[in-house]
């Protein structure tokens, strides 16, 4: 295979003219005038653009000078493909049919913009339909699409090994982006897992030598195609973006290739920048004239048009075509600018797609059965779901064969589904999490770990930027349906790095689900509806509950309910109720909480016996404020626990709107306890307890609050 791509790319260096005619001579005179035409359409599409700049508001990026590489490589794309378009790639679009008009509805913000309903900015393009290559959602950041597109091809591939679907041409993969952003190290995860799995991927890397302003050799050692050697199994080529018949012919090879062959590249494409970086950056601000002539040298569109003169094309019919393209331009423009806007009563929709687990269903507690500990409902929740739905896999650290994960959460999965079902990856938080979204997008059902809490961070960038983004800004065409599961909390000395709480983060990010169970029953319901709820679902699961081994949360183990229970998201519960007495007198109050603050209330709770009711709110989006608005209203004084340090916490957050919403009903301030405000939790396990809320202390705040 090596020697393939050696011999592709000797082929497509600095040729004689003679050889140059050669290799245009095998493409077609239709073709050749196709793709100047479309360059013409380009071309005349940021020179409206600019002139239009008051109307053109919002920040846009042409494709000016990426033109060649990218046309072929829309031309060569089949209906059955996904390709992931980064900014730049507006000539991508127009090559895989695209109208200027469809595309400049998003660069207005239109309401009929076919990608984001006017959420997104100019070329962010999401969409399904038929005769179309699919592109899923991706934002703006640079290099992030790497993840989710690999995920992508991780997912036809598993289609295609588990035969859950036959294709009848195999999918192609492709994910474009600049040279600038390979720097990124979610770049790296994506190409490190595709070169280990051997995925059906081809990374496009287009290199103009800029980042904005930061050129690439005050940016990078080396380019695309010298970083891609480091990934073994990962094939890579070179091409002459700029020349239309290289880029043709390479890219014609490579996707013959990846569609036979099944295997990743990367396509490493020297390009010009011929425009500005964006419409909000001009060009002129940091090139030199001496930069943007050596660009200019290169511009894609004379060199096809002197190609098309020696294939004896008449230059009066160039000129027509040019003519047309940009009066063509115009039409379209005028036409987009009169489109209507959005309507503002619109703003909110698509922020979920509807999920069918709205009900409580199924047997919660079976007659004859045993209790079990929560990490084995977990574990038979996960088993039941991979026996009843293809569909689904599950994936993440040491979650595979030989341990079953740290907690043993998955023991014996991968014995009972196989190793391409159930599997570890590498230390890659980013990609464990990221990979969901393309996952998704081919109808799979991943089910994903992040080891402890404290390590979710490297992966929060793809859950804000991609995961909690995508249906809303894709209108609802693409949810991603997924459970990332978290080990979460502290107990018994696991030290500052393996002990956080991270819900306060997680419930900054709208577009996600927080799922946060205190017992068995509770987390086998939450896990099945979570798996049926095709928008994305943090499971955040106590470590300190798994085993109901920290003293006095004996009732975290319960019976295990039957296969078919479900318990929908955004239902709290009480578990425990004060006495009718004590709330007509007055002499009791509420406690808020959820996970192992359940068994410090209720612990602390046995020393004020019926003065005190105890709600789990189980699930922290949706929330259940019905529930608790009613319960604060009824007894008039509210206690808010958490295990969290409390200040600025999603905590302190609830019992704010509490003030707001039962103002009138309280009789004391809402009173909130929490872990101290420390950086973290120390190891030393009295420095933890002293640290962290408890039984006694909340004791404490009860008779504090009681006797207001």
């Amino acid at each position: 295979m090596a020697s393939f791509f050696s011999q592709l790319q000797r082929t497509f260096t600095p040729a004689s003219r003679k050889e140059e005619q050669q290799h245009s001579d095998m493409l077609s005179k239709e073709t050749l005038l196709k793709a100047y035409r479309l360059m013409m359409t380009t071309r005349a599409m940021a020179d409206i653009y600019d002139a239009n700049r008051q109307i053109c508001k919002y920040v846009h990026s042409t494709s000016r000078g990426h033109e060649a590489i990218q046309l072929a490589t829309g031309f060569l794309l089949q209906s059955c493909d996904y390709v992931s378009p980064y900014y730049r790639d507006e000539s991508l679009m127009l090559g895989m049919g695209f109208r200027p008009y469809e595309m400049m509805l998003q660069l207005l913000a239109k309401a009929d913009d076919p990608f984001t309903g006017g959420r997104e900015y100019y070329n962010h393009p999401n969409i399904r339909r038929e005769g179309y290559p699919t592109i899923i959602h991706q934002s703006s950041a640079t290099g992030m699409q790497t993840i989710p597109t690999t995920g992508l091809a991780q997912g036809v591939q598993y289609i295609e090994k588990r035969k859950l679907k036959d294709y009848e041409v195999p999918p192609v993969v492709i994910c474009s982006l600049g040279d600038g952003s390979v720097t990124e190290g979610e770049v790296s995860e994506a190409f490190s897992f595709a070169a280990l799995h051997q995925l059906p991927v081809i990374y496009l890397v287009q290199d103009n030598d800029w980042g904005i302003s930061v050129s690439s050799d005050e940016a990078r050692t080396n380019d695309a195609y010298d970083y891609a050697a480091g990934f073994k199994g990962l094939e890579r080529v070179r091409v002459n973006g700029s020349d239309f018949v290289d880029s043709y012919k390479t890219m014609e090879y490579t996707i013959d290739w990846v569609r036979r062959e099944r295997k990743p590249i990367l396509v490493h494409a020297k390009v010009p920048l011929l425009g500005h970086h964006t419409s909000g950056v001009r060009k002129e601000w940091y090139r030199t004239a001496e930069d943007l002539e050596r660009h200019a040298q290169n511009d894609p569109g004379p060199k096809l048009k002197k190609l098309l003169l020696q294939r004896g094309v008449k230059e009066e019919l160039l000129e027509e075509i040019e003519n047309e393209e940009r009066l063509f331009v115009q039409r379209e423009f005028e036409e987009a600018v009169n489109a209507a806007d959005p309507e503002p009563a619109t703003v909110s929709d698509h922020i979920f797609a509807p999920t069918p687990a709205t009900v409580e269903k199924g047997v919660r507690q079976p007659e004859g059965k045993e209790k079990v500990v929560m990490v084995d409902a977990a574990l038979h929740a996960v088993e039941e779901i991979l026996q009843d739905y293809p569909e689904a896999l599950f994936y993440g650290q040491d979650v595979g064969r030989r341990l079953g994960g740290v907690f043993r959460e998955a023991a014996t999965l991968a014995d009972k589904f196989g190793d391409d079902r159930v599997f570890n990856t590498a230390i890659q938080e980013a990609y464990i999490i990221g990979s969901t979204v393309g996952m998704s997008a081919v109808g799979l059902k991943p089910i994903v770990e992040v080891q402890f809490a404290d390590y979710i961070y490297p992966g929060i960038n793809q859950l804000v930027t991609e995961i909690s983004k995508s249906c809303y800004l894709s209108c609802g065409k693409f949810p991603v349906s997924c459970i990332v599961r978290v080990p979460i909390g502290a107990y018994g000395g696991g030290g500052p790095y393996h002990s956080g709480s991270v819900e306060s983060t997680l419930a900054t990010i709208k577009g996600i689900k927080i799922a946060y169970p205190s017992n068995a029953a509770d987390l086998k319901g939450l896990m099945k509806a979570a798996f049926l709820d095709p928008n994305p679902v943090i499971m955040l699961e106590h470590k300190g509950l798994y085993w109901s081994k920290v003293p006095g949360t004996d009732e975290a183990k319960m019976v295990e309910p039957d296969r078919n229970y479900v318990l929908p998201l955004g239902k709290g519960i009480a578990v425990l109720q004060a006495s009718d007495e004590h709330v007509h007198n007055g002499s009791s109050i509420c406690i808020i909480t959820y996970g192992m603050g359940v068994y410090w209330a209720k612990n602390a709770a046995q020393q004020f016996p019926g003065q005190v009711e105890v709600i789990d709110i189980r699930t922290l989006y949706p929330l259940d404020e019905e529930l608790i608005f009613e319960t604060v209203r009824r007894h008039g004084k509210c206690m808010v626990l958490t295990e969290e340090q409390l200040r600025n916490s999603f905590c302190e957050a609830l019992s704010g709107r509490i003030a707001q919403q039962c103002f009138y009903q309280l009789d004391a301030p809402v009173t909130t306890v929490g872990a101290l405000d420390l950086p973290a939790v120390p190891m030393n396990t009295a420095l933890e307890a002293a640290m962290l809320p408890s039984a006694e202390k909340v004791a404490e705040k009860i008779r504090a609050l009681l006797d207001y």
